[in-house]
């Protein structure tokens, strides 16, 4: 899996990519705002990209309208420490496919992440 990892926090940025790096996969991309997410997404076209809510210039929620704008079929899962956060309703509603809850559990972080792919492989399938 191909992912690009957003967030304005370098210490979450690193936690997430020993995570998914250590089950194998490959961080295409780390972004520390909105606009550097959505750029690096145009550039790298990722399976899956984290996105953190609260980033300095365009939000998280901002980044996934345009990129869900741009690419329908874009998987995207929120990250926020803010688990009943209505802006994580928001961003589902906009398109955003999952949810990671800060602090991270590497298990449930992995899990989340292979389920919003299966789901998108079994969609495209039909």
């Amino acid at each position: 899996m191909r992912i690009l990892i957003a967030d304005d926090s370098l210490f979450v940025r690193s936690c997430l990519r020993r995570i998914v790096e250590e089950a194998g996969h490959e961080v295409v991309g780390e972004a520390e705002n909105g606009q550097a997410a959505v750029d690096l997404y145009n550039e790298t076209r990722p399976d899956v990209v984290t996105m953190d809510i609260t980033m300095p210039g365009i939000s998280g929620l901002e980044a996934v309208k345009t990129i869900k704008s741009r690419d329908p079929s874009a998987r995207i899962v929120m990250v926020s420490a803010m688990e009943l956060d209505p802006v994580i309703k928001e961003a589902i509603a906009y398109g955003a496919k999952g949810f990671i809850p800060k602090p991270f559990i590497p298990e449930k972080v992995l899990q989340e992440l292979e389920a919003v792919t299966r789901f998108n492989e079994k969609k495209s399938v039909k």
